[in-house]
């Protein structure tokens, strides 16, 4: 009886499996647990063979680089363990069983937040029972950085790499530590910094915050299926992992580290409109194109929305999503999709209060309004602030920015610019001219001649370069 309960249950979660997927998780088993042979007697014998820890690291260190951080190899392989059998004693046996194997698959990548939770739990401690947030912050880390390691080695990043962008370890603790402000304790409050290191978390908890941080399960998921390397080549449907990471255009071959880290890109990009988090292409770097405001505004007007990212003097690095093409105008512009943002020393999204519509800003060479880039708040408070006089800022929001609840988010509230990019997310509008042919100053004759006016003659016509469009950059 015992062992029809038990083939029950390992048949319901095989059958959440396509047949080609089930043919892929059947061959992960056989190579990790050295089963070979015809098919008949590999059923026979399936019963019998078992995955070890050491296969599971062996598999690993077969590449002369592993795939995982040998951490999270460790964590997988106790969360397989954790799986209980009918009718067989659990726990003290360190070999995988097949229908362990696939229950664990089952779980965590089609099952529901109840399914995976105790799955998790061991995963962070071997132990289980309540979990210190310790436990938590440490199994988070291992998560993200696993992530990050994967992707690169599978060449997943789509145009991103550990060398084109910001040394990833600080954004691995900046992202762990906002993923982790998400715990909640039973009674509804949110234990912070030194004290949420010593809180203890029971399951229920966990399980609340695998529900409300989708990250976490869209994070396994990309663990086991790039390096365990299962069911990869099979299309996802589900979008957060098919845009966990956007395509990068326009920084290929151009010697430009950006100032994301890859952390922040999938955070940042995770909290876009679902249709433009497919692509980020690089409009404007100060870099690359100067510190010169006219320069800014020719790069960015009419290429729709837009991230811009900030470094100040002492590091912080910030910036807002504009939701609409910024326009030169003295009026507010864009809508409620905008939202401001703080990568470092913290990672922190800020969206709309509809306290007011003062969502983006952007205005040059008017004698009666402010001249420069700003979003949120009001004129000469903005929640951040580029002067058209490039290289002074200001991030005021005592205690918050009206428009998007957001604190100071540069060192001093009137910083001077380090460094700056811009980003258009999503499709290019036609508007912009095909292939980006065209400048703000073909566009818009205003925009010349207030540049004409203050003096600054077209010295952007030498300076246009090819924009890649649609060539890919992996």
């Amino acid at each position: 009886k015992m062992g029809n309960a038990e083939s029950n249950a390992y048949q319901n979660h095989l059958s959440r499996f396509l047949p080609e997927e089930q043919s892929d998780i059947d061959g992960l088993f056989d190579t990790l647990s050295g089963s070979s042979g015809s098919a008949g007697a590999k059923n026979a014998k399936a019963a019998k063979k078992t995955v070890t820890l050491a296969a599971l690291q062996a598999r690993q260190s077969a590449h002369t680089r592993e795939p995982l951080p040998e951490p999270m190899t460790a964590r997988l392989y106790n969360g397989m363990k954790s799986i209980d059998l009918p009718g067989k004693s659990s726990g003290l046996s360190e070999q995988i069983a097949k229908e362990q194997f696939v229950i664990f698959m089952s779980n965590l990548l089609k099952g529901n937040a109840d399914e995976k939770i105790s799955i998790i739990m061991r995963m962070i401690a071997k132990t289980g029972g309540p979990l210190k947030g310790k436990q938590i912050q440490e199994f988070t880390e291992d998560l993200i950085t696993s992530v990050v390691h994967v992707l690169s080695y599978r060449k997943e990043l789509k145009g991103w790499s550990l060398e084109n962008t910001r040394d990833s370890s600080s954004g691995v603790k900046a992202l762990a530590s906002e993923l982790l402000s998400e715990l909640k304790l039973a009674d509804g409050t949110k234990p912070m910094g030194s004290q949420l290191l010593e809180t203890s978390f029971d399951q229920s908890v966990i399980e609340d915050w695998v529900y409300r941080v989708p990250q976490i399960s869209v994070f396994l998921s990309v663990v086991i299926r790039q390096g365990l390397h299962v069911l990869h080549s099979l299309p996802d449907q589900t979008n957060d992992i098919l845009n966990l990471v956007p395509h990068c255009k326009g920084i290929k071959g151009r010697g430009v580290v950006s100032l994301f880290d890859i952390p922040a890109i999938i955070y940042i990009n995770s909290h876009l409109p679902a249709e433009m988090q497919h692509k980020w292409q690089l409009l404007f770097s100060s870099r690359l194109h100067g510190e010169s405001f006219s320069q800014l505004c020719a790069h960015i007007v009419n290429k729709g929305p837009c991230i811009v990212i900030i470094r100040d003097l002492d590091g912080f690095l910030f910036g807002g999503f504009a939701s609409h093409s910024w326009e030169v105008k003295p009026q507010f512009q864009g809508d409620n999709r905008c939202f401001l943002f703080s990568v470092f020393p913290t990672l922190a999204v800020y969206t709309y209060t509809g306290y007011n519509d003062h969502y983006m800003y952007l205005n040059h060479g008017q004698q009666t309004m402010p001249n420069g880039l700003g979003m949120g708040g009001q004129h000469g408070y903005f929640g951040l602030w580029i002067d058209s006089d490039y290289g002074k800022g200001h991030s005021k929001a005592k205690p918050r920015c009206t428009t998007y609840n957001s604190p100071q988010l540069s060192a001093k509230e009137d910083f001077t610019l380090d460094a700056m990019e811009v980003w258009a997310v999503g499709d290019t509008p036609e508007s912009a001219g095909r292939k980006g042919k065209k400048s703000i100053l073909d566009v818009d004759p205003q925009a010349q001649a207030l540049l004409e006016m203050a003096g600054k003659s077209r010295q952007s016509e030498g300076l246009r370069e090819p924009v890649e469009e649609d060539e890919d950059d992996d």
